[in-house]
């Protein structure tokens, strides 16, 4: 950010701690002005103007600049796409143009890379799932692959997208748009009346979607609020009923987690208007069924045959920490299955399982602690990761899984397509292991650098929401909320209000007024040293906003009633 001292103007660090540094005194500023510098010998130097420190648009443009060192594509790697878009590599494929298809995905996006296909077989569903073929776009070894591989997935903030792929590819030929021919890597399964899969094969095909459909209308459908669209409509009932039996077919095999994903409106301007934590929805479940069961099929195949592939991997958790997990459900009077002698990490990844479903339905009793109680469980498991070797995904209770489904924003799924591709005769040849290896290293580290970024802006949207909520409604507004975490220093709320159910702010331990508070063994509370009161994780609380720094995405609450 930019400041003015005297006749002088300084550059300092936004998202993190420095020093002020002189700018070149040609360069044209204004005080408060975001901007992108670099920092050197003698004074700075501006290279880009990013806006105002007001405005929670131009503060994301900011932050995904400061972490990704760069926005958009060279204009190599833009011409080397719009080249791959017009001449993809040729490839015996399947003609399904002619078969009723239809895509599920956000309203607001505009690269589909799965489409769905159903029809009845007996007394279960035979079921196609198409997805983009990117890999008769991007190559092996060319510049485009290059890039894809550095960036290993496309980077999503509210307030845009930085894709994997340069937009000639990743909206355009690659996308499964209605109405237009497009390539494909099928699967097509055949499900029984129970949800077993009978027959399998994989093959690239070319289809046409005739439905684009998002999750707010197919929940709409699902309610009777709105016809299904024609041709689509069988097929549409019949991929419901398929995940509907796959659903309780994993039932007691998966965790249940309660988690809402933040979605923020944005006016012509920049600013955030409004927000809303979304959950799952029949609409989301149908599409998140039918994606893992693809992911798995050729997950299945690559394993069994010993092909060097990309997996996604979610290792048994460690005992002694579940074990931990259960003691904390146990403090916070949450049902928690028995911990058996001699646990190993099966029994440990049944156990969290169980425990999973336990304490969902108790917050549902509850009211509330929905999300604060998935935390514990969420905490005492493995990170999921990408790796070289099949060691099954103990969350989804799945022998073998993969990333699949989507090609055109994740790299793994492009290097498994052609893993695939290469075992079926499709053309494609076999990734050898090391490749499989640096893909799958690369990949996870590059996720969890995404994964902060995306946090970190939905809590920078997040503050500004809240400071213009208060600026209409005044500074002494009170909120009710919930305790999402605890620590020594305090306690972590979640809270809504009029414009958005999306805050979290810190109430510092030391305003909780009365006594001192320390946190428990357990770390599930914080006790009163005198009275034994507890702030615990899941509890109601009733909160002020003390300050807020928009920029940084921090807010510090007081408690309401002390």
């Amino acid at each position: 950010m930019l400041e003015r001292k005297g006749r002088f103007t300084s550059a300092r660090p936004l998202f993190e701690r420095g020093p002020a540094v002189a700018l070149e005194r040609k360069a044209r500023t204004r005080e408060g002005q975001i901007a992108w510098v670099e920092f050197g010998p003698g004074r700075a130097r501006l290279i880009r103007d990013l806006g105002r420190i007001d405005n929670a648009s131009e503060v994301c443009e900011a932050l995904t600049l400061d972490r990704l060192g760069r926005r958009g594509f060279s204009r190599a790697v833009e011409e080397a796409a719009e080249g791959a878009a017009a001449s993809p590599e040729e490839a015996s494929r399947q003609d399904l143009t002619g078969l009723p298809t239809f895509t599920v995905d956000p309203a607001t996006a505009r690269d589909f890379d799965d489409a769905v296909s159903a029809r009845r077989e007996g007394d279960g569903v035979r079921l196609w799932i198409h997805i983009a073929d990117v890999s008769a776009f991007v190559r092996p070894g060319s510049l485009l692959e290059k890039e894809a591989f550095l960036r290993a997935n496309s980077t999503y903030v509210p307030t845009s997208v930085e894709p994997m792929l340069p937009h000639s590819l990743s909206s355009g030929v690659c996308s499964l748009s209605p109405g237009e021919d497009r390539l494909a890597v099928t699967t097509e399964m055949v499900l029984s009346g129970s949800g077993e899969v009978t027959r399998v094969s994989f093959y690239r095909s070319r289809i046409r979607s005739d439905a684009r459909l998002d999750y707010e209308q197919l929940d709409r459908i699902f309610l009777d609020r709105e016809q299904a669209p024609e041709p689509v409509a069988g097929p549409l009932a019949l991929a419901r009923e398929a995940a509907a039996v796959l659903a309780d077919r994993r039932r007691g095999s998966s965790l249940e987690v309660n988690k809402a994903e933040p979605s923020f409106e944005f006016d012509g301007e920049g600013h955030v208007v409004r927000a809303v934590a979304e959950t799952a929805t029949e609409a989301h479940r149908l599409i998140e069924q039918l994606m893992v069961l693809t992911n798995e099929q050729v997950a299945e195949l690559t394993s069994s045959r010993g092909i060097p592939s990309v997996y996604r991997v979610h290792e048994m958790p460690d005992p002694d920490r579940v074990e931990r997990m259960l003691a904390q459900l146990a403090s916070l009077d949450l049902p928690a299955p028995p911990v058996p002698a001699g646990m190993g990490p099966t029994a440990a990844g049944e156990i969290a399982v169980e425990a999973s479903r336990s304490v969902s339905a108790e917050a549902a009793r509850r009211g509330h602690g929905g999300e604060a109680y998935s935390s514990l469980i969420l905490r005492s498991l493995k990170p999921a990761r990408y790796l070289e070797k099949n060691l099954g995904h103990a969350g989804l209770g799945s022998d073998a899984y993969c990333h699949f489904t989507s090609p055109i924003r994740r790299f793994p799924d492009l290097f498994v397509h052609r893993a695939l591709l290469s075992a079926v005769g499709g053309g494609e040849e076999g990734p050898s292991t090391g490749e499989a290896a640096e893909a799958a290293l690369h990949a996870s580290e590059r996720e969890r650098e995404a994964m902060i970024l995306e946090r970190d802006a939905d809590d920078v949207c997040a503050a500004f929401l809240l400071e213009r909520e208060l600026f209409e409604e005044g500074y002494e507004k009170r909120f009710e909320g919930e305790v999402s975490g605890v620590i020594r220093s305090g306690a972590f709320v979640r809270f809504g209000g009029r414009l958005g159910d999306v805050y979290e702010g810190f109430v510092p331990a030391r305003r909780i007024r009365g006594e001192r508070f320390e946190l428990n063994e357990e770390e599930t509370s914080l006790v009163g040293s005198k009275t034994g009161r507890k702030v615990s994780l899941g509890d109601e609380i009733a909160v002020n906003v003390e300050k807020i720094d928009a920029p940084a995405g921090r807010v510090d609450l007081d408690p309401s009633d002390g």
